[in-house]
């Protein structure tokens, strides 16, 4: 099953996918500028072999729901989301409110 809904963040929009896997669900919030993920992201991918791409992107792992995505912590960033002030450890709703529209 995929479930997609908007998101709202102290009156910024957002996206938060779920899709139901095999023994695991892929949670994501989104907007036009960025994304973050559970730990399926693969972060090393993004900076090492699509460095060319201008990706802002965060994962953050332990998280089961899309609340719990949006409560957790950036495990992990790519090189762009640095750009655009985020840091591990980030809150993921700080995060997500730094690249908001």
């Amino acid at each position: 099953m995929m479930d997609v809904k908007p998101l709202t963040i102290d009156g910024h929009t957002f996206v938060a996918i779920t899709v139901e896997l095999p023994y695991t669900t892929l949670l994501v919030i989104t907007n036009d500028v960025g994304y973050v993920m559970c730990g399926a992201l693969d972060v090393d991918l993004l900076n090492e072999k699509l460095s060319n791409r201008p990706v802002v992107a965060g994962r953050a792992i332990g998280v089961r729901t899309i609340d719990d995505l949006l409560h957790a912590k950036l495990e992990k960033i790519t090189n762009t989301a640095q750009k655009h002030g985020w840091e591990k450890g980030m809150d993921v709703k700080k995060a997500l409110l730094l690249i908001a529209d």
